[in-house]
């Protein structure tokens, strides 16, 4: 895995052309001269102002003057550019998301920071008289700052020339400067040192099984309590996480076609609201889980709800809260849910790869993807070096469920294995199809089977890099197959 560079902008400039000349020899004339002299300014002009672009472009900097505010671009996960330049004075700088999901644009030395701003807005942040000296930015979602989302505001003498303050920074997708060998060497040394705490130990597991009772007719019983508890992410990332029975991902719910459902919920959150939608789950109005329409909504403080449904087909879906989805969603309250098994594409060749008539799968693994709130970039709840590896033996079968409970898409590449794509959605594919690398967006599941035929500890990763490695080394959606 390495770090994508990307191209510098390419400038076009265009000059336009002379107006067809007058009948009059004498207005001929001074309209050429005239003509000209403009041609020759506008030229002057262009070239300029190319020139000025030309090395913004080659070291991917804004300057800022009294005359506007720098301008800054936030997408996932970047800040564009990563280098910006002022002069000491009042500097202004407006940001704009052009991202997927909320960031937000902090420089803490001066203590100042906007509101989370939402995907498509922007927002003008004034850091009011600001000295000469070297200012750190980023962005303060956890998580974000890791995955590349930081620079550096670098602020002159007023007047004053910021080349010889930007000399030694790499504007083209870090913060190492390439000509230094020492620090590209002491930033690889962290990435080899970094896959040495894999598997590191953590409290807390997140997609544990949920038993229910059985009632009387046979109803399968589930009790699922909302709270705000503390989870350790990554070794001393301890955050307060919103959760399902004080774990992320929730427990793991998985029922029989055919099966009567209750699922009682207690909403132990403080002061906020809850519901429980079944995304992708059949479970009727009644059951939808969406409050004021198909419901009240159940307080917090210990209000309790019931929900009911005849568990009919074959189903992949999962639950999380909709009332205050976009913050208790990405903070944990999320889990997995099943009825019954997805079709197996037995005794066929897919791809070229034969799928035996005995198939029989070894391991179910649900997988839950997330990138944002205080759970940040992980997989089933745990950031790199936490993830919990999976361990086959060679010739196993294994079923993995993909659910993309974030807000960005993910690229999901395990090494050396294809795996081959039997449902989407929790609806089975008519033609499954072999890959090595999936793209799920967000709500989506994929239901997809791996062959592990050789032995070896193999990297399982998102395939956008910066949601997997850092300055600092791995970090995030990362874990492994270790073939026995």
């Amino acid at each position: 895995m390495g770090r994508f560079r990307g191209p510098f902008p390419h400038l076009e400039t265009r000059v336009p052309q002379l107006s067809p000349p007058t009948p009059t020899a004498d207005r001929q004339r001074s309209q050429f001269f005239s003509t000209f002299a403009a041609i020759t300014a506008i030229v002057v002009f262009l070239l300029a102002t190319a020139t000025i672009v030309a090395v913004s472009a080659k070291t991917n900097t804004t300057t800022s003057t009294t005359s506007g505010p720098i301008e800054v671009t936030l997408t996932e996960f970047a800040m564009t550019p990563a280098a910006l330049t002022a002069s000491a004075g009042d500097v202004k700088i407006t940001v704009h998301n052009k991202g997927s999901m909320v960031h937000n644009f902090s420089v803490p030395a001066l203590s100042k920071k906007t509101a989370d701003i939402a995907a498509g807005q922007s927002v003008t942040l004034d850091l009011g008289q600001v000295s000469a000296g070297s200012y750190p930015f980023l962005c303060e979602i956890p998580g974000h700052a890791d995955s590349g989302m930081k620079g550096t505001l670098t602020v002159g003498a007023a007047g004053s020339s910021s080349d010889a303050a930007m000399a030694g920074m790499d504007m083209s997708g870090g913060t190492t400067d390439p000509n230094d060998p020492a620090a590209l060497k002491a930033e690889s040394d962290k990435m080899q040192a970094s896959f040495a705490a894999f598997p590191a130990k953590t409290e807390g597991t997140g997609n544990q099984p949920l038993t229910p009772t059985i009632a009387a007719d046979g109803t399968k019983v589930f009790e699922l309590t909302a709270a705000i508890t503390d989870w350790e992410v990554s070794p001393g990332k301890i955050v307060k996480a919103w959760t399902y029975n004080g774990m992320v991902p929730g427990p793991w719910i998985k029922v029989n076609v055919g099966d009567k459902v209750q699922v009682n919920v207690t909403n132990n959150l403080p002061g906020a609201g809850t519901d429980v939608h079944f995304h992708g789950i059949q479970a009727g109005f009644a059951a939808d889980g969406v409050a004021p329409i198909s419901q009240d909504i159940i307080p917090g403080d210990g209000g309790k709800f019931t929900y009911t449904f005849l568990a009919d087909h074959a189903q992949v879906g999962m639950y999380h809260a909709h009332n205050m989805g976009e913050m208790a969603v990405p903070n944990g309250m999320f889990g997995a849910f099943e009825v019954g098994d997805m079709p197996l594409p037995t005794g066929r060749t897919v791809s070229g790869i034969a799928i035996p008539k005995d198939l029989k799968i070894t391991q179910e693994i649900p997988m839950v993807l997330n990138d944002a709130g205080v759970i940040g970039l992980s997989l089933n709840g745990k950031a790199f070096p936490a993830t919990a590896p999976v361990v086959t033996n060679v010739g196993d079968w294994i079923e993995v469920q993909y659910y993309n409970e974030g807000l960005a898409i993910h690229p999901m590449h395990l090494h050396e294995f294809p795996g081959i794509v039997i449902a989407k959605d929790g609806l089975p594919l008519d033609s499954p199809y072999a890959m090595d690398t999936q793209v799920i967006a967000p709500g989506e599941r994929y239901t997809v089977l791996y062959h592990t035929t050789e032995v070896g500890t193999w990297v399982w990763h998102c395939h956008i890099l910066n949601h997997v490695e850092g300055p600092d080394g791995m970090l995030g959606m990362v874990t492994a197959i270790v073939v026995k």
